[in-house]
């Protein structure tokens, strides 16, 4: 991929290396794992499928990360990003998948429960929720139903994917401050929650400058100390 860039332009190669190292080496609160779910998340919210999204399929592939994981996460983040930017990813990873030879998914999924009731959402944010327009209100039932019985990626990967989602639309009011207390409550540190900001500058550095103060004016007022 390296090459390819440097075809394109050797300059910007040399800036996006340098911005690679930064990020990769200087950043040891999240696991390459995370990371690279993480760049996944952002290719399908900024629809960048193209090249970058090739580069992060493959480096998903070298950590480990299964075919069944990937088509678990663009299950889940397009509640986030929107069904059909997630679909269109998952069509280019099919394809990716073809050209680059890789194993083929196992079809491994989760029950998705979507003519059941009710929601894992806190009662008070769906109360929130249903108070401000009812439908809506059970259009969110549904999407957080048919994503509960989800296992494949952990609670605090999701917290992050879902916070990175929060740092590119710029959702920083209610959305973040429940997924940052859902990182949280899966056992991340306030500087590990710092780091899932930190990183997504990649992305779009204002936006996540904007995030950073949210971020701080939020653990200030849920009485996280910094490190």
């Amino acid at each position: 991929m390296e090459t390819q860039v440097k075809a394109l332009d050797p300059v910007f190669a040399e800036m996006s290396a340098a911005t690679d190292r930064l990020l990769w080496d200087e950043i040891p609160e999240l696991a390459t794992r995370e990371k690279v779910l993480l760049c996944l998340t952002a290719d399908v919210c900024l629809q960048t499928l193209g090249l970058p999204f090739e580069q992060h399929v493959t480096m998903a592939a070298e950590c480990g990360l299964s075919g069944d994981d990937l088509r678990e996460m663009l299950r889940f983040v397009a509640y986030d990003s929107g069904y059909p930017a997630a679909l269109a990813a998952l069509a280019r990873l099919t394809d990716l998948e073809r050209e680059h030879a890789m194993p083929v998914p196992t079809g491994q999924g989760h029950q998705v429960n979507a003519g059941g009731t009710g929601s894992p959402i806190p009662e008070p944010m769906r109360q929130t929720v249903a108070a401000l327009d009812a439908p809506f209100g059970i259009y969110m039932d549904l999407q957080s139903r048919m994503r509960a019985d989800m296992r494949l990626l952990s609670v605090r990967e999701r917290a992050f994917i879902t916070m990175t989602v929060d740092v590119l639309f710029q959702t920083l009011q209610e959305s973040f401050r429940a997924h940052v207390t859902r990182a949280l409550g899966a056992g991340a540190t306030p500087e590990e929650v710092r780091a899932v900001v930190r990183f997504s500058a990649q992305f779009g550095m204002t936006k996540a400058w904007r995030a950073m103060h949210m971020l701080d004016a939020l653990l200030t007022e849920l009485g996280v100390a910094r490190i």
